[in-house]
Order: structure tokens, then sequence, then C-alpha cells
């Protein structure tokens, strides 16, 4: 074999090398760039398991305050967002906002004489909200006032209002307008 063609067959391997070491470079990057997203998402779990553990023991913390305090707390919450009282807003979901378990709400609402569960105090505010409206808005329709104080409909809204005070939205809103 001359040098000339030894030359060649050099040139020839040094460029099949040259191509596998670049085929095992952009597999390195691959395999760097899946390590690193699969270190990110372990963070991210990590953070997670840390955050549930966080509103765990707030919610163990917040189970041992005393039923005046959780009314309290509860008031407070329900005053500084009313928008919060939407058909769909139960009492499970008072509990997240509260911090506290459904368990620990429920055993709040045992020891009141006003309403008996969660959704009862839901309910009782959604008709005070309605009071209010047909009160101070007279342009409003019933509604209107129905699904801004949280009711499902207005069927529902003039049937929770006639158990509760013996008169219809109407009727209500009658009497106040006689009132003025």
């Amino acid at each position: 074999m001359t040098q000339a063609e030894e030359i060649k067959q050099l040139k020839a391997t040094i460029a099949q090398l040259e191509k596998e070491n670049h085929q095992l470079v952009y597999r390195n990057l691959q395999i760097s760039d899946q390590l690193c997203m699969w270190y990110e998402l372990r963070q991210r779990v990590d953070w997670l398991k840390q955050e549930m553990t966080n509103l765990q023991r707030i919610q163990q913390r917040a189970d041992l305050i005393n039923d005046a305090e959780l009314m309290s707390l509860m008031e407070l919450r329900l005053e500084q967002n009313p928008a919060l009282l939407t058909p769909e807003f139960d009492g499970q979901q008072l509990a997240e906002l509260l911090g506290v378990s459904q368990a620990r709400l429920n055993r709040m609402f045992q020891h009141t004489p006003l309403y008996k569960s969660a959704d009862d105090y839901l309910l009782y505010l959604r008709m005070l909200r309605g009071l209010q409206l047909l009160r101070e808005h007279p342009e409003y329709g019933i509604a209107s006032v129905s699904e801004e104080a949280g009711f499902n409909s207005v069927r529902t809204f003039q049937r929770r209002m006639q158990e509760a005070i013996g008169i219809t939205p109407v009727e209500f809103r009658m009497m106040v307008e006689k009132n003025r």
C-alpha cells in the first residue's frame, strides 16, 4: 500500500471517527437535557410534597382552634370575598378556604344553634345577599338578584325566600318600595 493510499485511508478513518464523535456529543447532550428535566421534575415533586406537608400542618393547627375563632375566621374570609358565594361553592370548599378539615367544620356547626351545616350557613348568606340586593337595587330584575346572590335559579331563590321569611322576592320588593 502506498503512502498516498494510507493517507487517504487515514483521512477516511478520521472522517468516520469525527462523525461518530459528533453523534456521541449529540447523544450526550440529549442525555444531559433529559437529566436536567428529570432533576427539575424531581425538585418540583419535592416542593409539592413539602407544600402538601405544610398544608396538612396548617389544617391540623386550624383544627385545634375553638369554634368562636373558626366562626370569626369564616365570617372574615367570606366578607372579604363575597364573590365566593356562587352556587357551586359548598361546605367542602369552605373547609378548604379556612384550612380545616370537613369533619372539623361539621363539628363546629353541630355546636351552633342557628345552622345545622356549612351548607345551611352558606344558604343563609346567599339569602341575606339576595335581600340586600332587592332592597338596594330596585332596578335589578329578580333573575339578576338571584344570580348575583348565588342561587342556581330564580325558582330556588323564590322557594328559599318563601321558606325563610314567608314571602316571595316580588312581595319583599313591593314591601320595601311601599316603605320608601
